[in-house]
Formats: C-alpha cells, sequence, structure tokens
C-alpha cells in the first residue's frame, strides 16, 4: 500500500522524501485526499522532484555491449521543459472519453487524440487524470473501447489514475474532479474538459476564478479534437494567447475613415486614410492654404 501511495505522488511530481514524511505523520492508511492536502500545507511543490535528482553514477559497459544512454522520455514526462511558453495541460480523461464516444462508451481513443493534439502543438507537461477502475476489465453498463491505450499513455507517465478500492464488495472512488483541478491550479495550467466543476467553484473562491478563467472546452469533429478559437468568448483571448504563458499583444489594425476623401477632420481624424499614407493628415483648410502658397511664392521669386 505505502508503494503504490508513493508511485502515484511521484507521478504527480512530488519528493519522496516529502511523501515518506507525510505518511509517516498520518500514517500507512491515510486516504489520498489527506496525504495531497498534507503535502500541499507543507509547501512541497512538484517541482522540487527535478531538484532533488541526483545524477546517475557511471557505470561498466561490457565489450560489445549496447550505449547506456538512457531512454528519451516522452512529451509530458516528469515536469515538462519550464522554460517552455506553453502552459501546462491537464485532461479530465473521463470527461474526454466519455465525449468522444457519445456518452455511450468510455473511448480511450478520444484521450489519445487530446493528447496529440496538444503535443503537435508544443506542450512539453501534459497530465491525464482517470479513475483507476477504468483498469478493470469493462462491464456490460461501462463498456470501454481501446483500453490498451490507456496503459500506453501510463507508461509514458502521461496518464495518472485517482486511487478507488473496494470496501466490503463496494467502491469506493476519490473525486477525481478534485485532483484535476488542484494540479491545474498548482501548475498554473488550463484545464481540458466540459465540465464545469461548480461544486468546485463553490468550495473554494481561487478555485471559482481559475476554472473561470482557465477551462478549456473543446467538441470532436470526425474523429477530429477541435477546442474553439475564442475560449473565453468573442471579446476574450484568442486560442494561441489562452494556452501561451505570455500572451502576444495583438497588432494595432486601423479602420477606414467612413468619409474617405471628403473627410474634413484632418490630422484629428481617428481613422486611417488610405490616400495619404506618407504625410500628415493635415484639414482640408490646411491643405488649401498649402497649395496657394507654392504659386504665390513662386512669383515672387520670379519678380
Amino acid at each position: 500500500v505505502q508503494q503504490s501511495k508513493l508511485d502515484f505522488f511521484c507521478k504527480l511530481g512530488y519528493g519522496k522524501q516529502d511523501i515518506c514524511k507525510v505518511l509517516e505523520s498520518l500514517g500507512q492508511e491515510a486516504l489520498e485526499d489527506d496525504v495531497l492536502k498534507e503535502l500541499i500545507r507543507m509547501g512541497s511543490k512538484p517541482q522540487a522532484q527535478e531538484s532533488q535528482a541526483q545524477p546517475s553514477p557511471l557505470q561498466l559497459v561490457a565489450r560489445g555491449s549496447c550505449s547506456t544512454s538512457p531512454v528519451p522520455k516522452w512529451i509530458g514526462e516528469e515536469e515538462g521543459d519550464p522554460s517552455s511558453p506553453l502552459r501546462p495541460i491537464v485532461i479530465d480523461g473521463s470527461n474526454v472519453a466519455m465525449s468522444h464516444g457519445n456518452k455511450e462508451v468510455f473511448s480511450c481513443w478520444g484521450i489519445r487524440l487530446a493528447v496529440d493534439w496538444f503535443r503537435e502543438r508544443g506542450h512539453t507537461y501534459i497530465k491525464v487524470f482517470v479513475p483507476l477502475w477504468r483498469k478493470e476489465p469493462p462491464r456490460q453498463d461501462s463498456p470501454i473501447a481501446d483500453q490498451h491505450i490507456l496503459e500506453e499513455l501510463e507508461k509514458q507517465s502521461i496518464l495518472v489514475y485517482t486511487p478507488s478500492r473496494k470496501v466490503k464488495g463496494k467502491r469506493v472512488v476519490c473525486y477525481d474532479d478534485r485532483y484535476i483541478v488542484k494540479v491545474a491550479y498548482e501548475k498554473d495550467g488550463v484545464i481540458v474538459s466540459n465540465d464545469h466543476y461548480r461544486d468546485l467553484q463553490n468550495e473554494n473562491p481561487e478555485w471559482k476564478w481559475f476554472i473561470e478563467q482557465r477551462l478549456l472546452m473543446y467538441s470532436f469533429v470526425s474523429n477530429r479534437f477541435m477546442p474553439p478559437d475564442d475560449p473565453l468568448g468573442r471579446h476574450g483571448p484568442t486560442l494561441n494567447n489562452f494556452l501561451s504563458k505570455k500572451p502576444a499583444l495583438p497588432e494595432p489594425t486601423w479602420q477606414p475613415c467612413p468619409y474617405g476623401k471628403k473627410c474634413t477632420y484632418g490630422n484629428k481624424c481617428k481613422f486611417y486614410h488610405p490616400e495619404r499614407p506618407h504625410q500628415a493628415q493635415l484639414s482640408v483648410a490646411d491643405e488649401l492654404r498649402a497649395k496657394t502658397k507654392v504659386p504665390v511664392n513662386a512669383g515672387e521669386e520670379d519678380e
């Protein structure tokens, strides 16, 4: 039990020393939610795992053996690239799978489509949360399609199972939505789901703001994962800015003047005049004065 809890929180990115301290203080039978709350209270952050990693010692290699270079890790494994300009992604696996399966089948292929979409964009931190009981063989009342995809994503350290157990024949399931919101909030990332998490919004005012500002909804169109181009509405940021840590400022766009050449505002006009791009926007009166001065001065010089 201790090893399973240790592996679970290591996948979330917490250090082994902090996890062992919490398990010693709370006991081996402590619930995962209590352990996670204690880790947060201690100030332990998932980023600590990278700083605690020690370089592996050099190993002797037998003649003729293969190279000892480590196997390359998949995108999203461990903590990702901290210098990446893109936000971390936390996917509600159950919501995505059921949406792709038309709310009838838990379609693991939908999770793969969502993960691949963010991979192609260059996101280096991707986590998918799925309840542990989805590992069990599918039943008639809860069918699962392409279940092998879950195992593949777990090996890539992208998929994380939220804990569950059976007590007297009844399944006790931890609330996976709380894991999703907590990890996304701590990572300052984006939640991918069509769920509004209203109960968690009422539970924590900070989560309420975070969910309202960082929830990315989506649709599936012919096996294509499609988030909206305007995640926060027509007047909100674009999808690129929404997924970036430092949104790019929009380029200024000049609206052409509705009066065109008949405009009499001159340099006071706030609109763009394409007919005079390289000269100051003088008023009509000033333009007439400038035109009349030219021949007058030329005549004086001739005299």
